[in-house]
C-alpha cells in the first residue's frame, strides 16, 4: 500500500530530531567521574585520614536518617534532576503498574502507550506516533517504491478509510475506491486502530495475500477483497493524447521526481501537437509540500500567491510562484473526492491564481500540515503543525475545493468489485449476481432483467462473453471470465469519462474548436 497514512503534507527537510530521550518516569543521574571499567585501585589511608572518613560517613549517614524521618513516606527527588509538575500523575501511574500489576511490564509498550494516549488526545487523525517499523514504513512512503497494495488510508471517526488507490496498483485493480472503510484485515477487526497501525498490518511482501473486509457507502453487507501485494512503482506522471490537440496528464501524487516527470510528459505532448490540456489529479492523495509547491508554479504566473500557511502563533505565511514562464495553453483541472492535501494546493493555486477552471467533485478536504520529528531510539511523532489557506484566504479543512462544473461520474463506474473466486451460475440468486448483470448491460450484452437472479438470459450473456473472449463456455461467471468482464467494464469506464470528457470541451470552445472542425483536419491530414 501506499499506505501512507494521508498521509500527508510533508516538506522534504520536514524530519527534525528531536534530542531529548524518552523517561520512563524514573530518571537516573549519570556520574560523568565514574569510571568507564571496573578497575581494582589499592589505596593507602593513614590511620588519622581512616577515623576523619569514618566520622564523616556517620555523620552523613544520620542526617540522612532525619530527613527521612522529617519528611515520612515523601520520596526525596535526586538533586539535579529537572521536575515537571505536570507530569506527577502520569509518573505515579506508572509506578503503580511497576509495583502493583500482576505480570511483568513491558517498559517499551508502556511508554509507546502514553505517547500514543497523548496524541489520541488531540482528537487529530493526522498527528500520530510511529515506532521504529511504523517511522521506517513512513519514510519509504515519501522517498522511494514499497511492498503493499497501494493505497492511501487514514483514520477517521475511529475507522479507517481509503482515501485513494495507487493509480495501477494491486489496490486499484482489485477495486478499491476513495471512502471505503476497512473494517478488517484478514478476518481481524482493526476497529480504534491507527492509521500507522493499520498499514503495519496490511502492508506485506511482494507475492503475498491480504484479505480486506470492506464496507462501502450505498451498500448494506460488507464484502471481502482479497488482493496480492505488489512492488508499489515510484513513478506518479502519465501522459496521452486525447485527440490531435488535446492532451492529459495524470499526476497520481506528490513524490520526490514529480516535477521532473511532469515537465517531460509536457515536453512529450507538445511535441506531439497539444494546444491544450487536461490535468487529472482525481485520486491524488498529496505527498511532499514542496513538490505541490514547484509543480503549482509551473500553471501560476510568478509572484501570485499560491496559498498561505498559519502557524500556531497566529502568524501567516506566504507562498508565491517563482516561475518565470508559466505553461502558455489553456488548462483544465479535474478533481474528485480522491484529491486530497498537496492536490488540493494545486487546486486552490491554479483556480483563485492563474483562473483555470476545476471540473468533477468536491475534492476531500484536508487543510493542515504536518511535520515529522524522529526520536533517537528510531521511533517518530507526526505532528499538524500548521494550517493552511488557499490564496484568497479560505480554509478548505473538511470542506474540500469545490469545482466550477461539477460532474459526477456514471453510476456504474462505482460498481463494487466483483471476487474471481466466486462461482455465479444458473438459478442462484445475490447481490453479487445483480452486480454481474449490471457489467454485462453496461459492456453491450443483454443479461435479462437486472434483478439479482441468475436465469437463463445471464447465463446467455456470459457464454456470449466467454466466446467472445476465447475462453471456455461453460454459461458459469468465474476465475477468467469474472476478470474479462471487470476489464471491459474498465474500458467503458474510460470511454464513458464525463469528467474528462467536459474538461475537453471547455478546451475546445477556448480554442475555437469543435468535434466538427477536428474531423476537417484529420480528413485534409489523410488526403
Amino acid at each position: 500500500m501506499t499506505e501512507k497514512n494521508n498521509e500527508s503534507l510533508n516538506t522534504e527537510d520536514q524530519t527534525k530530531e528531536v534530542n531529548e530521550e524518552i523517561t520512563e518516569g524514573i530518571m537516573e543521574s549519570e556520574n560523568p567521574e565514574e569510571p568507564k571499567e571496573n578497575i581494582t585501585r589499592w589505596v593507602r589511608i593513614k590511620p588519622f585520614h581512616f577515623v576523619m572518613l569514618l566520622f564523616f560517613v556517620v555523620f552523613l549517614t544520620a542526617g540522612i536518617t532525619t530527613f527521612a524521618l522529617a519528611f515520612g513516606d515523601e520520596k526525596v527527588v535526586e538533586v539535579g534532576v529537572p521536575t515537571r509538575t505536570e507530569f506527577n500523575k502520569l509518573f505515579k501511574a506508572y509506578d503503580l503498574l511497576k509495583d502493583e500489576y500482576y505480570d511483568e511490564l513491558d517498559q517499551t509498550d508502556i511508554v509507546d502507550g502514553a505517547i500514543n494516549g497523548m496524541l489520541d488526545a488531540l482528537g487529530d487523525p493526522y498527528s500520530d506516533y510511529m515506532n521504529q517499523k511504523e517511522a521506517e514504513n513512513f519514510h519509504m512512503n515519501i522517498s522511494s517504491s514499497f511492498q503493499g497494495i497501494g493505497a492511501e488510508i487514514q483514520e477517521k471517526d475511529g475507522f479507517i478509510m481509503v482515501v485513494a488507490p495507487i493509480k495501477g496498483s494491486p489496490a486499484e485493480e482489485a477495486g478499491l475506491k476513495p471512502q471505503d472503510l476497512i473494517i478488517a484485515v484478514d478476518g481481524k477487526s482493526i476497529s480504534g486502530y491507527s492509521a500507522t497501525e493499520a498499514v503495519t498490518i496490511i502492508r506485506g511482501e511482494k507475492g503475498t495475500k491480504v484479505t480486506l473486509t470492506i464496507q462501502r457507502a450505498g451498500t448494506d453487507q460488507p464484502m471481502d477483497i482479497t488482493i496480492t501485494r505488489d512492488e508499489i512503482p515510484i513513478k506518479t506522471v502519465y501522459g496521452e493524447m486525447i485527440n490531435d490537440h488535446i492532451g492529459k496528464i495524470q499526476i497520481t501524487s506528490f513524490s520526490t521526481n514529480t516535477t521532473e516527470e511532469l515537465k517531460e510528459a509536457l515536453k512529450e505532448l507538445e511535441a506531439k501537437g497539444m494546444k491544450g490540456l487536461v490535468l487529472d489529479i482525481r485520486q491524488n492523495p498529496g505527498g511532499l509540500l514542496t513538490q505541490a509547491v514547484s509543480v503549482s508554479s509551473m500553471f501560476v504566473p510568478k509572484g501570485e500567491l499560491l496559498f498561505q500557511v498559519e502557524h500556531n502563533d497566529g502568524s501567516i505565511e506566504q507562498f508565491a510562484s517563482s516561475e518565470s514562464n508559466p505553461l502558455d495553453l489553456p488548462v483544465v483541472v479535474v478533481i474528485d473526492e480522491g484529491s486530497a492535501s498537496a492536490s488540493e494546493i494545486l487546486a486552490g493555486a491554479v483556480s483563485e491564481s492563474a483562473g483555470i477552471p476545476l471540473v468533477g467533485k468536491t475534492s476531500f478536504g484536508k487543510g493542515t500540515v504536518q511535520t515529522a520529528f524522529d526520536f533517537e531510539d528510531g521511533s517518530n511523532i507526526k505532528l499538524t503543525s500548521a494550517k493552511w489557506l488557499t490564496p484568497n484566504g479560505n480554509w478548505i479543512h473538511e470542506k474540500g475545493v469545490k469545482p466550477d462544473y461539477e460532474v459526477s461520474l456514471p453510476e456504474f463506474a462505482f460498481l463494487p468489485f466483483l471476487n474471481p473466486d466466486l462461482q455465479l451460475k444458473e438459478s442462484m440468486q445475490s447481490q453479487e449476481v445483480k452486480t454481474a448483470e449490471t457489467m454485462l448491460q453496461v459492456i453491450g450484452l443483454e443479461p435479462g432483467e437486472v434483478d439479482g437472479f441468475f436465469d437463463e438470459a445471464t447465463k446467455n450473456a456470459v457464454l456470449t462473453l466467454q466466446k467472445e473472449a476465447g475462453l471456455e463456455e461453460t454459461g458459469i461467471l468465474t476465475a477468467e471470465t469474472t476478470i474479462e468482464l471487470m476489464s471491459r467494464l474498465s474500458v467503458k469506464i474510460q470511454e464513458s469519462d464525463t469528467q474528462v470528457n467536459k474538461a475537453v470541451e471547455l478546451l475546445q470552445q477556448d480554442l475555437g474548436l469543435t468535434e466538427e472542425t477536428d474531423e476537417e483536419v484529420e480528413e485534409d491530414t489523410a488526403s
